[in-house]
C-alpha cells in the first residue's frame, strides 16, 4: 500500500493556556487534525528546546515538561501520556547528513509541542518525537535541515514546527488585543514572502525591515518557520489559518501540502 505523503505545519502556539482553554486557536487545531491523514508518528520542532548541537528525543515515554510559570494549577497538572519511538529517532538521526543528530532518551515534550498536540490529538495515541534547535547555527542551517527532513513526509510522519512569526513578550499588552502596527506589518511581509516563495528573504528575516528587530528580538520562535520552508516541495499548496496578531504575538499558522 502506498504511503500518503503528509502535509507539514507551522503553528503559532502563543500562550500555553491554549492547551486547555477552548480558544478560537485551539478549536482550529482540533478541526485541522480531523482533516489531516492519520500520521504514523509526529515530529515536533519547538521554539522551546534550544541546545548546543542538534538532539532528538528518544524516550519511550516522554514526560510532559511544564516549562513556564504563573499559570493556573490545571495547566501544571496536564500530563500528555504519549509514547515515543526510539527506532524512528535513530532513523531520523541517520537521515540527516548536515550535522550529527544525537539521541536524548531523557528529554520530554515542552509546551511548544504538547500544548498544540493536546488539542489536536487528545487521545495521545500517536508516537511523538521532538527535535531541538541548535542555538549557535545560522539561519540557513535550519532551512537546510528542514530540507533533509522532508523525506519523512513520504513515510507518514507529520512534522509540526511550533513557534510564532511575531513574538515579543516584553511588549505584550494584556488589556488590548489589537496588534501593533509594526507587528501587523512584519506578519504581512512574512506571509507575502511565503506565498511568493521568497525563501532566501525569509532566511534573512532580520533584514525584512525595521520591524524585524521588534517582531523577532530573539530567533527561537521564528526559526521553526524556516524548517517548514525547507520541507516544502515546489508543488505544495500553501494555506494560512489562525491568521491573527494579538498585540505583539502572531498566531498566524501555515500548512503546506494539504
Amino acid at each position: 500500500m502506498t504511503q500518503t505523503k503528509m502535509p507539514a505545519l507551522f503553528i503559532g502556539h502563543g500562550s500555553p493556556m491554549n492547551a486547555i482553554d477552548e480558544s478560537a486557536f485551539s478549536k482550529q487545531w482540533f478541526k485541522l487534525a480531523k482533516k489531516l491523514p492519520v500520521p504514523k508518528a509526529i515530529l515536533c520542532i519547538s521554539a522551546h528546546w534550544e541546545t548546543k548541537g542538534v538532539f532528538i528525543s528518544s524516550a519511550d515515554k516522554p514526560e510532559t515538561i511544564h516549562d513556564f510559570g504563573g499559570f493556573p494549577r490545571a495547566l501544571h497538572e496536564v500530563d500528555y501520556k504519549v509514547k515515543g519511538d526510539a527506532k524512528l529517532a535513530q532513523h531520523i538521526a541517520d537521515l540527516v547528513s548536515i550535522t550529527h543528530v544525537k539521541l536524548d532518551d531523557k528529554r520530554g515534550l515542552d509546551h511548544g509541542s504538547w500544548g498544540v498536540l493536546l488539542p489536536m490529538y487528545p487521545s495521545a495515541n500517536i508516537p511523538v518525537l521532538q527535535l531541538s534547535l541548535d542555538r549557535a547555527a545560522p539561519n540557513i542551517f535550519h532551512y537546510k535541515l528542514g530540507e533533509q527532513l522532508s523525506a519523512l513526509r513520504d513515510e507518514g510522519v507529520l512534522i509540526i514546527c511550533s513557534g510564532n512569526i511575531v513574538h515579543n513578550l516584553r511588549m505584550y499588552k494584556f488589556d488590548d488585543s489589537a496588534g501593533y502596527d509594526w507587528a501587523e506589518k512584519f506578519n504581512e511581509e512574512v506571509k507575502g514572502a511565503i506565498i511568493s516563495g521568497e525563501h532566501q528573504r525569509l532566511i534573512d528575516y532580520q533584514n525584512i525591515g525595521p520591524e524585524a528587530a521588534l517582531a523577532a528580538p530573539t530567533p527561537e520562535h521564528f526559526l521553526p518557520l524556516l524548517y517548514l520552508l525547507g520541507l516544502k516541495d515546489d508543488d505544495d499548496e500553501v494555506a494560512f489559518f489562525n491568521d491573527e496578531v494579538q498585540t505583539s504575538i502572531s498566531m498566524t499558522s501555515v500548512i503546506i501540502g494539504l
